[in-house]
């Protein structure tokens, strides 16, 4: 594993079985994380993007194994440098482990108890890992005022506040351990555009002060291109091309990165606007199409791209792409 990376995912797959009859006999399975390989360094915004159905949010659940995967490992760098495969250890030591890795949830309303008060929720993980009591008050008071509340909004219930609040919030309980990384599920497609700014803007500084690294999930790409360093584009559980932002967003080497790209409004309102249509749906995960899974919806696929998958082809300083006319992209 490399020293400056804190994340290292090697051919992670997580297959979920279909199951039909009373006795439950496996038909298939969902091939919703299928052989990703990834990195994530210190202080650095990876963001993952993709269509509903991609395996964006299996693949954050799979990181912090709130679900089983099926074959792979996650290499884990804790705050004293060692280095843990996530995926062997007992049940004790990953919950020891687990401080140093949160979740900011998608939906602010749901992702908060409401029988808790603002206080107990922040709380939780620090009592979850035996932080001293006093020590623990002292910790929620700070973070509260720094997600931009007050502290005598503690003792309330999230049924008291907005959904921009529920996820500063959500924000303050991510950082109560003192993480290393976090993972952002979707944090801002719940929120209106301008509370979506401020998040955004509140997880930018969060990071900078406390040194982060985000996994940051979402299917928005101007958020995505705000806020990333690199990013990922995922299509029906596989990575298609990754690369620096400045790389996806100038130069796309990948048609299903184009065709995203493409469909972004532009703010010139005399500039040429000619969106590339995707035909058809997202190819079913539990029957993939042979070959590369989008040729059905690729305006530029052969009889190669039918039968053979093409894998991850470095084009320099980390741009890669699995297609086999990527060059004739850009």
């Amino acid at each position: 594993m490399r020293e400056e990376n804190i994340l290292e995912i090697k051919n992670l797959k997580k297959f979920f079985p279909i199951e039909k009859g009373f006795f439950k006999k496996v038909v298939g399975l969902v091939q919703a994380v299928n052989n990703v390989n990834l990195s994530l360094k210190k202080g650095e915004v990876l963001g993952v993007v993709g269509e509903s159905g991609s395996g964006k949010t299996t693949l954050g659940k799979c990181i912090l194994q709130a679900t089983e995967i099926t074959s792979g490992e996650i290499m884990f760098r804790d705050t004293s440098n060692n280095v843990h495969n996530i995926v062997h250890l007992k049940k004790s030591k990953l919950r020891k482990l687990r401080k140093e890795m949160n979740m900011i949830f998608q939906d602010p309303f749901s992702s908060l108890s409401p029988r808790m008060t603002i206080n107990q929720i922040i709380s939780e993980p620090l009592r979850m890992q035996n932080v001293p009591k006093g020590e623990i008050q002292d910790r929620v008071k700070i973070l509260i005022e720094k997600v931009g509340l007050q502290i005598s909004h503690l003792n309330r219930y999230p049924n008291s506040f907005s959904g921009g609040q529920r996820q500063r919030i959500g924000i303050a309980r991510a950082l109560s351990t003192f993480p290393r990384m976090i993972i952002a599920d979707e944090p801002v497609s719940a929120l209106d555009v301008s509370i979506q700014a401020q998040i955004l803007n509140l997880l930018i500084d969060i990071k900078e002060e406390y040194n982060l690294s985000y996994l940051f999930i979402s299917h928005n790409l101007n958020v995505i291109e705000h806020i990333s360093d690199r990013v990922v584009i995922m299509y029906v559980g596989k990575i298609v091309e990754v690369g620096t932002t400045s790389q996806i967003y100038n130069s796309p080497k990948h048609p299903y990165t184009k065709a995203l790209l493409s469909a972004l409004p532009q703010p010139e309102p005399d500039s040429k606007y000619n969106p590339e249509i995707l035909h058809g749906e997202v190819a079913n995960p539990s029957n993939p199409p042979s070959g590369c899974h989008f040729h059905p919806r690729c305006s530029i696929s052969s009889e190669m791209c039918r039968k053979i998958t093409p894998e991850l082809k470095d084009f320099g300083n980390g741009h890669m792409s699995a297609c086999f006319f990527s060059e004739k992209l850009g």
